[in-house]
């Protein structure tokens, strides 16, 4: 008895030893610095917002129907009566959701670049405003972090002025996805759309528009801005129909963040590309 005693005190102090060794050991190895965290944040903040954009829509499109030939059927079904019972609602001024815009998140996400909004004017809330965004770079970073999140301090800029984004009409067609778009502020790039928030949600109202779309992406790379005007001045109609005033907008440097191929105008790659973009609504980089 007290051999098998004596045996367990001598693993017993074994393993406080072993402990306190590891211990030490962990205590040695430097921990990250708050700038490393801050960094992991950023880059954590933004690869959600990238993988939101290119997979949440088919995902979510995907799983639903697997789920149709589930013991969980239910849910899609409940869903799908959801999406025809709200299908008009991103046509008329969208779910916009203030509580979402203000996530730390998309602090992170501004910090990365960094995005910094500058106002050369004021805006009066006793107006509504079209703003014309230019570049439209590859995924318009510029123009989500500030007029789509708080991060930027847009609603402190400018006090009583509600910032919208509109975007191609096909994502809310996409389920989940354009409940992830709504809640932010964006809403479909059609007149109808555009047309009902200037008209019927009364003023104060700033709908943002990236006037090149997505056939100015196919011309993005760094240290070089082109600009496509020529045949897109319906934004113009619509301000002189509603009464809404103009506002330039420019983010500069967004045709820097992303490295693309760029094929010439006139060659086969760049015809694959026109047609895919007219299919579709936008074009493969």
């Amino acid at each position: 008895m007290k051999t098998i005693i004596a045996a367990c005190s001598q693993n017993l102090s074994g393993s406080r030893a072993s402990i306190q060794t590891a211990l030490r050991t962990l205590l040695a190895v430097p921990w990250p610095s708050q700038r490393d965290v801050r960094a992991a944040l950023q880059l954590l903040a933004v690869l959600q917002w990238v993988l939101s954009f290119l997979l949440l829509g088919t995902v979510s499109l995907l799983l639903l129907i697997y789920l149709l030939f589930t013991s969980l059927w239910l849910i899609p079904v409940f869903y799908l009566a959801w999406i025809i019972f709200d299908w008009d609602t991103p046509e008329k001024g969208g779910r916009r959701l203030p509580c979402l815009r203000r996530w730390t998140v998309w602090k992170h996400f501004r910090d990365y670049f960094p995005v910094k909004l500058v106002k050369t004017h004021d805006l009066s809330p006793s107006h509504n405003y079209i703003i014309g965004s230019h570049p439209h770079g590859i995924l318009c970073v510029g123009a989500f972090c500030n007029f789509i999140t708080g991060s930027t301090g847009f609603e402190e800029l400018f006090p009583g002025i509600r910032s919208f984004l509109t975007t191609l009409a096909g994502n809310f067609r996409l389920p989940v996805f354009r409940e992830y778009l709504m809640s932010g502020g964006l809403f479909p790039v059609t007149r109808r759309a555009i047309g009902y928030l200037l008209s019927q949600k009364g003023t104060g109202n700033a709908v943002a528009i990236v006037i090149g779309g997505a056939a100015e992406s196919l011309s993005c790379r760094p240290g070089v801005t082109t600009l496509i005007l020529k045949n897109r001045k319906g934004f113009v109609r619509m301000a002189l129909r509603h009464g809404a005033f103009l506002v330039p907008s420019f983010s500069f440097g967004e045709n820097d963040l992303f490295r693309q191929v760029v094929f010439e105008e006139g060659s086969w790659m760049r015809s694959i590309q026109r047609r895919f973009q007219k299919m579709i609504g936008f074009a493969p980089c």
